[in-house]
């Protein structure tokens, strides 16, 4: 008898872990992600594993975002010895990513120890170090998309674009059984939007007999696509235009940076970008955007047509990618208009949250959310509408404006992601498992898929088995 043991993203949106035991005891991993947030019952979740990281024989990757894989190289650290397979755009992007969570973990850890110094506390060690980081990328193979990649000789995977970041994949795993016939267990990975810029809209799994599906969005619907460069624009006049003011964007380094810059060069050729300085503020953006114009076979017709007459969509008069930490504090010294683009999304860590402190108490200025927050965030407070934050240990009172355009999201609302499992054969389905989503917006779309005919939806919680029986009924092909 098979399992899935579900090891994070359970009944939460950070941590995406998922472990598929076979009949034959081969143990396969479905992300391996970091924890981001501020609940206590996750306050260990980042330091202990719900199996033994050497006892695990292959590790399948859907993504780079850190949620999805910022706990691979403490995995590698801790005794997993082999192939991590993913997309060749998320072995180049993770390569960053996994060198700039590193970078934070050893920071942090510095802030910490002195801290606990004072409290006569032993120091601690850092999740991982840059080192480990490192070390962890020998092991990653990038594979192809729609292509049968052969792990060994009962098992094979497919990747195909989901449309949510460079890179990003949903997982069929095929499992060749004794009697010659096939199993299959899919796993969404993060569900992306049609019609997003730059990126191809997602592409529908395979049928499956047991299913892993985000919920991020169930029960919500996000704002019409075809206004998002219109809502951005109107943001911006009335912040830096009107009330002569910073606008602060809050943004993944992965995806949600290039989207924005690409409609700013968009709206730069049009000569509507209002005349004031563009900062992205973020090294792993700076480096991200490298690797996007590396990986054109993941675009969608419409930038490449655009390319035809602009090589460079990224890049335009007023436009500065700021690497050094002098060039940043520089920003905040400066008087007058700007749009700042920095990291983090969540505004946990980074650059972002130095902004912040210099800008959140003013009312001339705005803070644009363009993504999910999960509630124990820092942005996740600011977009709940809180009067007051810490930041740094300073309090704050939130006297900027705060404007939320969830249709930026890279994440499918309910309607997307439904339309996504459409095509799916609700009678060979099995079981659906609903992760990586809050509670509440599970519940939602448990029951929007029941009334759609997906029937045996369940709700698993951290560390909860469910037995997949690996068997009948599927002819070998």
């Amino acid at each position: 008898m098979a399992k899935i043991k579900f090891c994070g993203a359970a009944q939460t949106v950070t941590g995406s872990n998922h472990l598929i035991i076979l009949d034959d005891g081969t143990k396969i991993l479905f992300d391996c992600g970091l924890y981001q947030g501020n609940e206590d019952k996750y306050e260990d979740f980042n330091r202990v594993w719900l199996y033994e990281p050497d006892e695990i024989d292959y590790m399948i990757l859907s993504h780079a975002h850190i949620d999805h894989s910022g706990r691979i190289p403490k995995l590698c650290k801790d005794g997993y010895k082999g192939d991590i397979i993913c997309t060749s755009a998320t072995r180049d992007l993770a390569s960053i990513m996994l060198m700039d969570s590193a970078y934070i973990q050893e920071k942090d850890v510095l802030y910490v120890n002195k801290r606990r110094e004072r409290l006569g506390m032993k120091p601690v060690d850092p999740l991982y170090t840059t080192q480990d980081a490192k070390n962890c990328m020998d092991q990653f193979i990038g594979v192809g998309y729609n292509r049968w990649y052969r792990i060994n000789e009962e098992l094979s995977v497919r990747f195909r674009d989901s449309g949510h970041i460079l890179g990003s994949a949903s997982v069929t795993l095929r499992v060749k059984m004794p009697d010659g016939y096939y199993k299959y267990i899919g796993f969404t990975g993060d569900i992306g939007r049609p019609d997003r810029p730059i990126l191809r809209d997602p592409v529908p799994m395979d049928d499956v007999d047991y299913l892993i599906c985000e919920s991020t969005y169930g029960g919500k619907t996000h704002g019409g696509m075809p206004d998002n460069k219109q809502e951005l624009l109107d943001v911006i006049h009335h912040t830096c235009v009107e009330k002569k003011g910073k606008l602060i964007i809050p943004a993944f380094s992965v995806g949600r940076t290039q989207e924005i810059v690409y409609m700013l060069d968009q709206l730069e050729h049009e000569k509507r970008l209002p005349k004031i300085p563009v900062y992205v503020d973020s090294p792993l953006a700076v480096n991200a955007t490298d690797i996007f114009t590396m990986h054109p076979e993941c675009f969608d017709d419409q930038i490449l047509d655009y390319m035809a007459k602009d090589p460079n969509p990224f890049g335009f008069n007023g436009l500065k990618y700021v690497r050094s930490v002098e060039q940043s504090k520089a920003i905040n010294a400066m008087d007058g208009p700007a749009i700042i683009i920095s990291a983090s999304g969540m505004m946990s860590a980074g650059r972002v949250k130095h902004h912040l402190a210099n800008t959140i108490h003013q009312p001339e200025n705005t803070i644009l959310v363009v993504g999910y927050c999960s509630p124990g965030t820092l942005g996740g407070r600011i977009r709940a509408g809180a009067d007051e934050v810490r930041i740094f240990g300073e309090h704050y009172k939130v006297k900027a404006e705060v404007r939320i355009l969830d249709s930026f999201s890279a994440h499918g609302d309910e309607g997307e992601m439904i339309a996504y499992l459409d095509n799916l054969n609700r009678h060979k389905l099995k079981k659906l498992f609903l992760v990586h989503g809050d509670v509440e917006r599970q519940e939602q779309f448990e029951q929007a898929l029941e009334e759609k005919g997906f029937k045996n939806v369940e709700i698993p919680h951290l560390g909860q088995s469910y037995n997949i029986p690996l068997g009948d009924n599927r002819k070998s092909h």
